[in-house]
């Protein structure tokens, strides 16, 4: 697969869809982004670790026991995104094949300039230039009410982001709000029920919204 050289490519050349889900921990975003993937024949990818360098990131900043400063990680969630979109999204979108990612730059305002509280215009001007200008075609924000997040968090090994205060993840909660109320590419979900349950009403959207005749399997 070719990888592009960023900044040649700041308009859509590409006939694929790119769909980012986004949300806080434990909303079922990675279940349904693998869901709509193998609906759509799509490419499914993460951020951060979408890449072999991207894998080293996360590591570094969800898993090791020093964790990098806040603005240290703002650069390396850049870094992986600059990577991720050279090497794997822009080339994707470029064959016409649909891409599904689990977290994008939404993810970096909300947590980076909201629950740090870095200053979003910066990041949000920052994740752009690292994108090559690339923004989603659609934003599936999935919601679960903080108490149902709590039983779904309760057996689960956290990272060093999910380990984080509650004053810290209400910040983030807010800047998914945030984004979702002021975004047009942006649609809230409600992230409760059943897999099967949210996986149908993630169709109904995209079939709305991006025009795909879409059936649940």
């Amino acid at each position: 697969m070719p990888i592009y050289t960023p900044g040649r490519y700041t308009e859509r050349m590409a006939t694929g869809k790119f769909i980012v889900f986004e949300g806080g921990e434990g909303n079922g975003k990675t279940t349904q982004a693998r869901l709509l993937a193998e609906c759509l024949g799509a490419l499914l990818t993460h951020e951060p670790g979408g890449t072999p360098l991207g894998l080293a990131i996360r590591q570094m900043c969800l898993n090791a026991p020093d964790v990098p400063a806040d603005r240290a990680m703002t650069m390396l969630m850049l870094a992986d995104r600059a990577q991720h979109v050279t090497e794997l999204i822009l080339p994707t979108l470029h064959t016409g094949r649909h891409v599904v990612c689990d977290r994008f730059s939404g993810s970096t305002i909300a947590y980076q300039g909201y629950g740090d509280q870095l200053g979003c215009r910066d990041i949000q001007s920052m994740s752009r230039w690292a994108a090559s200008q690339l923004e989603p075609d659609l934003v599936l924000y999935l919601y679960v009410p903080p108490e149902q997040v709590q039983v779904r968090m309760q057996h689960k090994h956290l990272d060093n982001i999910e380990r984080r205060g509650p004053d810290y993840h209400a910040r983030v909660q807010a800047g998914f709000e945030a984004q979702a109320a002021t975004n047009t590419s942006w649609v809230t979900m409600d992230g409760t029920g059943t897999p099967r349950q949210v996986h149908e009403r993630i169709l109904t959207v995209v079939s709305e919204r991006l025009e795909l005749g879409l059936v649940a399997r």
